[in-house]
């Protein structure tokens, strides 16, 4: 890459955008892209609980162990390691499918993948077996990681500007959220009156919402994306059977990033990787808290579709304001501080008991903070990539911002069970998510150094 290509990428990322208000941000979610970010951003979030913390809930209904469920979170591990098959989905345009366009052709089958694995999830129940549910999940979980690839290819090379892109995150982090809440609240609902089994075959359903986005999208085009504008998009690629097409598919997508962030890369990765750590670690015991808590899967539904979905919406649109406003960077910054909020919260739920007004206080800053945060570190994210390789990088980005979380978190149930020896099992759980908050200490000031090194190159390009 050249400097003067370079030059543009850091000084888009970077760059706010001052002319636009309120009103422009409702106008353009009027866009039919706009719209198809929304329905494909409830598809991307609608299986991320069922393989994690709902699931965690389920098997907790039916008497299995917090360790045993900490490990099998680790399922989720496959959103951790999608840039290892991410260069396919850049390069390789599918049979049949692939009439649609390369990414809305990838978007289909991958929910075709979790469609099947979710029915099966539902047919065996963890009855039937820890292995082999816990292998549908996996299928699950590697579907719905490649359908992020996808969509977040699809979402960065459709946008054509930088305040646009920021937009589209912010359509994509609210459809997501409302998926969580519908697989964080409404499935507990669901549950509590005709069984998780159902629940979990309702989603499978829900995930036609995103069929039907996937046909209704445009495919993106180069001569109208702001990340090809920005920089060059790379040459008619070489079948990816040969050595040298293997090599451009894999390696190429990486150079071409580190050639145009330099050294401050490892920052920008460290940062990453980083950012909602505390929300990983703390996730698996989540709803196991609120059974042990005593709260019921109704009131659990309740609240989160009451108090918990305003949260959704307030965080998710000032996230989406402040990175149209303000840019990116400042907007992550924001972030890194509001992050830690939801792991304090359940620690003043431990401490106040089942307390609907504590627990709604808590919802709140967790809905808040994390619909901020999320916006945030996805625009951002989103910012760095390049026209052709945006399946290949941002899976890169998303890996690093998972992977160190989603390991760790298989030791959860671990730590709190190792707590509860040495007092009781609610006070342990508090001490637990306290333990967790204080890791967003290192996050916020790497979080920092990295803004800083990202706004200096930009200046100094400028």
């Amino acid at each position: 890459m050249n400097a003067q290509a370079q030059t543009s990428t850091r000084a888009a990322a970077a760059a706010p955008s001052p002319t636009h208000g309120w009103r422009d941000v409702l106008v353009a979610l009027r866009e039919p892209r706009v719209l198809a970010m929304l329905a494909l951003g409830f598809s991307a979030g609608l299986p991320f609980l069922l393989t994690a913390n709902t699931l965690g809930a389920w098997l907790r209904d039916a008497g299995i162990e917090l360790s045993a469920i900490g490990f099998l979170s680790w399922v989720g591990l496959a959103y951790s390691f999608k840039f290892v098959w991410a260069p396919l989905l850049d390069r390789v345009e599918l049979p049949v499918l692939g009439r649609l366009g390369k990414r809305r052709s990838w978007i289909l089958l991958a929910q075709s993948g979790v469609i099947a694995g979710l029915v099966a999830m539902t047919m065996i129940g963890p009855g039937g077996g820890l292995m082999p549910f816990g292998a549908f999940a996996l299928l699950v979980a590697f579907s719905s990681a490649t359908q992020d690839i996808a969509i977040d290819a699809w979402r960065i090379e459709v946008s054509r500007s930088a305040e646009e892109l920021g937009l589209m995150s912010a359509a994509y982090q609210l459809g997501y959220r409302a998926a969580m809440l519908v697989t964080n609240a409404f499935i507990f609902n669901i549950a509590a009156r005709a069984g998780w089994e159902l629940s979990y075959g309702l989603m499978a359903v829900l995930v036609g919402v995103g069929v039907a986005a996937a046909l209704y999208a445009s495919e993106p085009r180069a001569e109208t994306s702001a990340v090809a504008q920005r920089v060059a998009p790379p040459r008619a690629a070489v079948p990816i059977w040969t050595l040298r097409g293997l090599y451009g598919a894999v390696v190429g997508p990486f150079i071409v990033f580190f050639s145009a962030h330099g050294v401050k890369a490892l920052l920008l990765l460290a940062a990453i990787s980083l950012y909602r750590l505390p929300d990983f670690i703390m996730g698996p015991m989540v709803n196991p808290f609120y059974t042990d808590l005593g709260l019921s899967l109704d009131v659990i539904g309740a609240m989160r579709a009451g108090v918990g979905v305003w949260g959704t919406i307030a965080g998710v649109a000032a996230g989406g304001f402040c990175a149209v406003r303000l840019g990116f960077v400042p907007t992550l910054v924001l972030g890194a501080f509001l992050a830690p909020a939801s792991n304090i919260g359940l620690t003043a739920m431990a401490f106040a008991g089942p307390d609907l007004v504590v627990f709604g206080a808590a919802l709140s800053l967790e809905n808040f903070s994390e619909g901020f945060a999320g916006t945030a570190l996805i625009a951002w994210m989103s910012s760095l990539t390049t026209f052709g390789y945006a399946a290949t990088q941002y899976a890169l980005l998303s890996s690093f911002y998972s992977i160190l979380g989603k390991v760790l978190k298989g030791f959860s149930g671990i730590a709190v069970e190792a707590l509860a020896r040495s007092m009781e099992l609610i006070p342990a759980y508090g001490v637990f998510f306290a333990c967790t908050a204080a890791i967003a200490v290192p996050s916020v000031l790497v979080t920092i150094l990295a803004a800083r090194a990202h706004r200096s190159a930009a200046g100094r390009d400028a």
